[in-house]
């Protein structure tokens, strides 16, 4: 029998079709743009495209260190309270007090920062790749809006907003 096996030679592993991030990322883009930009009932005017792209880099700027001012802020607070939240039970739980919830939102906070402070120069110069990280930035950001439960609503309202802006400057970034 073991000869049998040996005779038929290696068995083709069946292919399976894999989506890459990168793909399904580039999907969303198209469907956005063709419901933001091509079917959005209105446009944005050619004047405030202008002005959200020359003031969007400072705007960054300015949220980059208030947000980590506040990051700071709540790191310390945190060290703090964390162990009379603990005694009052609020650490156990998702999404209550200083709990495994404020954790997650903490890092992904951190996370989009990060994304929105690399994309800056580029911002700056208008290139395609910091629009795309800034694009990326809000999926990361809808994704922790989702995750912690509380902020569903708040989250999906906020990144339709987002990317419809978003969209409707996307052509005065070149390549």
């Amino acid at each position: 029998m073991e000869e049998n096996i040996n005779q038929q030679g290696p068995q083709e592993e069946p292919k399976v079709e894999q989506k890459d991030t990168k793909g399904a990322l580039s999907q969303l883009e198209a469907f956005l743009y063709e419901y933001m930009v091509k079917k959005a009932p209105f446009a944005l005017p050619t004047g405030a495209k202008e002005f959200i792209v020359k003031v969007s880099p400072y705007l960054v700027i300015i949220m980059a260190l208030l947000a980590l001012s506040t990051i700071f802020t709540l790191l310390g607070l945190s060290a703090f309270l964390t162990p009379f939240a603990m005694m009052g039970g609020y650490g156990y739980m998702y999404g209550h007090g200083w709990g495994f919830g404020a954790i997650i939102s903490l890092v992904v906070s951190i996370i989009v920062i990060v994304m929105y402070v690399i994309a800056l120069p580029g911002l700056f110069k208008r290139t395609k790749g910091a629009w795309r990280l800034v694009f990326y930035a809000t999926i990361v950001s809808l994704i922790s809006s989702i995750i912690s439960i509380n902020g569903i609503v708040s989250g999906i309202i906020g990144a339709i907003i987002g990317w419809y802006i978003l969209f409707q400057v996307k052509d005065l970034y070149k390549n």
